[in-house]
């Protein structure tokens, strides 16, 4: 893959996936702003206590970690965090739709399933015909019909659902940036 087409897919992927973070802000403020304040009450203590599906998937747990992790490392990480979402995107698109209007339900499944396959790439180039001997990409991501057994009219569990989707794509974005900042040599990649 030449230097240009590799950095055009990694900008392409970094768009994505602030577009896809955007797109999480927007639906869990929309979400948030439908309830009443009340209910807003409630959802606001059940977040930091409740886990998303996704903090099973071995990750760095902060800024200097993220900044140790390899380039392929945090490709590797971003592409487990966004195949976590596949099955569950299709139970975010029922969610969002049924309270929400994003336009087309579908469009989170294609740009994640997009996502991935970018990233799916850039791994690919990273290796440069050198074997993937992570043993890591074999394994079944854990609960991964964890969303989907989740009833759609449950307020705490779509507040969760949109909660988990958007901190997943925020570190999908940075460590995709990060990813990104060390393929060039003069850059300063710090967070």
């Amino acid at each position: 893959m030449l230097a240009s087409d590799n950095q055009r897919l990694f900008n392409n992927a970094v768009i994505r996936v602030q577009h896809l973070h955007q797109l999480a802000a927007k639906m869990i403020n929309d979400f948030e702003d439908s309830l009443l304040p009340e209910e807003r009450r409630q959802l606001s203590k059940i977040f930091p206590l409740s886990f998303c599906n996704s903090d099973y998937i071995e990750a760095p747990t902060g800024k200097d970690e993220t900044q140790k992790s390899s380039m392929l490392k945090l490709l590797r990480i971003s592409f487990r965090l966004i195949e976590s979402w596949e099955f569950p995107s299709q139970t975010l698109s029922g969610t969002v739709s049924n309270s929400l209007t994003v336009g087309n339900p579908n469009q989170i499944t294609e740009k994640l399933a997009d996502l991935k396959m970018g990233i799916s790439v850039l791994i690919k180039g990273c290796l440069d015909g050198q074997p993937n001997m992570d043993d890591n990409d074999s394994l079944p991501l854990p609960f991964e019909d964890f969303y989907l057994t989740m009833g759609e009219n449950n307020l705490r569990e779509s507040f969760r659902l949109l909660a988990c989707f958007k901190k997943d794509m925020h570190k999908v974005e940075t460590y995709l940036r990060v990813a990104n900042c060390r393929r060039s040599l003069d850059s300063n990649c710090t967070l």
